[in-house]
């Protein structure tokens, strides 16, 4: 049995630990710091076997260095991104057998042009998807483009309902606030919204989502929608799914 654990780095990363149950050996995804993840796998007992990056940006990569030099772990990662310590250079359909479950990887550019998510189909689906898709939002989009985003998340959109989505950062409040913004009448955002609140509180993770959740309350998700595109209307153009996804996204930039 596969477990994923979260370890709060920096100010509202997560850096996501795969462990079976039989090993001692884990896997991180995305450490943007190391002394978080050293402190947890002594304080378990733990050794690390592998990492998964995403994409390049410092608070995913930033504890890239530490880690190797303390443990020699094998590391996966983006093709089209020079990072150092990457031991495997992984492309669109590339695949990765990492703690006893095969990942497949989907080039999901926008936020950056390098950016993967690693996809594990089984029981349940995980989808680790770093920046590219959030609980109720998705990522800036720095180096790519509105259509290129668009296309991303509608790779990720095919994926199974059940699908656990392992997003990189505690984002889902505020993306919440705006997709009420987007979709007021939206029955589905009021619960989902008390829900998390109540987990901050207890200062639990909002994390994971699902598939299925997020198609129904991410508005990124929904610009086939006529209330997404109406409100969208009033702050751009929105004649289509994607105008209106890069209307969302320009909207939800200066929200």
């Amino acid at each position: 049995m596969l477990s994923v654990t979260p370890i709060p780095a920096l100010s509202d990363n997560y850096i996501w630990v795969l462990r079976q149950d039989t090993t001692s050996r884990v896997a991180v995804v995305d450490p943007g710091e190391a002394d978080p993840v050293i402190e947890y796998l002594e304080r378990e007992q733990l050794q690390l076997n592998s990492i998964l990056i995403t994409h390049h940006h410092h608070d995913h990569t930033g504890g890239l260095a530490e880690l190797i030099q303390r443990y020699r772990p094998r590391v996966y990662g983006p093709d089209n991104q020079d990072i150092k310590g990457i031991d495997e250079h992984l492309n669109e359909g590339d695949e990765c057998l990492v703690m006893g479950r095969q990942f497949q990887v989907i080039a999901v550019p926008g936020h950056t042009l390098d950016q993967i998510a690693y996809f594990a189909a089984g029981v349940p689906p995980l989808l680790f998807c770093g920046d590219s898709l959030f609980s109720g939002g998705c990522g800036r989009i720095f180096e790519g483009t509105p259509e290129q985003m668009f296309e991303s998340l509608g790779k990720l959109t095919g994926l199974p309902d059940e699908t656990l989505v392992f997003a990189a950062h505690e984002y889902t409040l505020a993306n919440l606030r705006f997709a009420e913004a987007v979709e007021p009448d939206n029955p589905y955002l009021g619960d989902y919204t008390s829900e998390c609140q109540r987990l901050r509180d207890l200062d639990r993770p909002t994390l994971p989502s699902t598939m299925g959740r997020e198609a129904l309350i991410n508005p990124f998700l929904r610009t086939e929608q006529a209330s997404v595109r109406q409100q969208a209307a009033s702050h751009g153009e929105a004649k289509d799914a994607l105008s209106t996804f890069a209307t969302l996204r320009a909207w939800k930039d200066r929200f």
